[in-house]
């Protein structure tokens, strides 16, 4: 999935932009919106049984109407968790108005972000929507575990599977227990070489009898502790050549694959010197 987010003052157009660049995107894949709020809408349910629900104890609440419809009600969510709900459904996720994300985002009258800049305007009339729409191809795609999970359940040869095996990398906090804690972790990539090896990885597996499809991912830029960095999904016939390819797929991936590392710590920052 391709995430972009559009940020900028309440008077700059952001919704409208969404809009345009929604229908647009909505001719080549599926899309999905999230949209910053100051405060929640008014949902009448009062008397409802999602109110009783939620007086009971539970922490989040779905209602689900007949034509498949529905609304949730809860008390946390973050932009993160929403975004990886996502994942595995959309082509393209749309975000309005949430400034500090580290996502490619389109900026409107000179707002303060966090991300990469993808394209920028005084406000939304000034946006050539064809010119950003070709910049978010260009741009990494957003993966979850999820996400690669279902796709190679879509796979033309899912009907022969009998096994997923997985793998998920995350960022340790501590090795020891003396350790500083790390904040982050920070991953560069080798443009063009990386994406290379990584294909030919994924081929060479598929190459094996019983392996039947692979996907690889690894996340560049900021990862905070906590956070998933890298995954390996295979789908094949049997479970044995499932298990087999996933570790022979990360090891070879943390060997081949020239992708550089820096380090975080409360108290220091560093580059580790090895391929991660």
């Amino acid at each position: 999935m391709k995430v972009l987010g559009v940020v900028g003052p309440s008077d700059s157009g952001k919704t409208t932009l969404v809009e345009r660049l929604a229908e647009r995107l909505d001719e080549v894949g599926r899309v999905a919106t999230v949209k910053h709020l100051t405060h929640a809408p008014d949902l009448d349910t009062e008397g409802k049984d999602t109110d009783r629900h939620r007086e009971a104890g539970a922490m989040a609440t779905y209602g689900i109407t007949d034509d498949e419809g529905w609304f949730a009600l809860g008390d946390e969510r973050t932009l993160r968790a929403t975004i990886d709900d996502l994942a595995p459904d959309y082509d393209y996720c749309l975000v309005e108005g949430f400034s500090d994300a580290r996502i490619p985002q389109v900026v409107l009258g000179g707002r303060d972000h966090a991300g990469r800049t993808l394209a920028e305007a005084p406000e939304a009339d000034a946006v050539d929507v064809e010119d950003v729409v070709a910049a978010l191809r260009r741009t990494e795609p957003y993966e979850t575990l999820g996400s690669l999970v279902a796709r190679v359940k879509r796979s033309h040869c899912a009907e022969e599977a009998g096994a997923i095996a997985t793998f998920t990398g995350m960022v340790r906090a501590k090795e020891d227990e003396d350790d500083d804690p790390t904040e982050y972790l920070e991953f560069e990539k080798y443009e063009g070489v990386a994406d290379e090896r990584m294909q030919t990885l994924r081929e060479e597996l598929e190459e094996r009898d019983g392996v039947l499809e692979v996907r690889l991912h690894h996340r560049t830029g900021l990862v905070e502790a906590g956070e998933d960095i890298v995954f390996v999904v295979v789908l094949a016939a049997h479970r044995r050549e499932a298990f087999r390819a996933v570790e022979d797929g990360i090891d070879r991936l943390k060997e081949e694959v020239p992708l550089f590392k820096r380090e975080v710590t409360v108290e220091d920052e560093f580059w580790v010197h090895e391929r991660s």
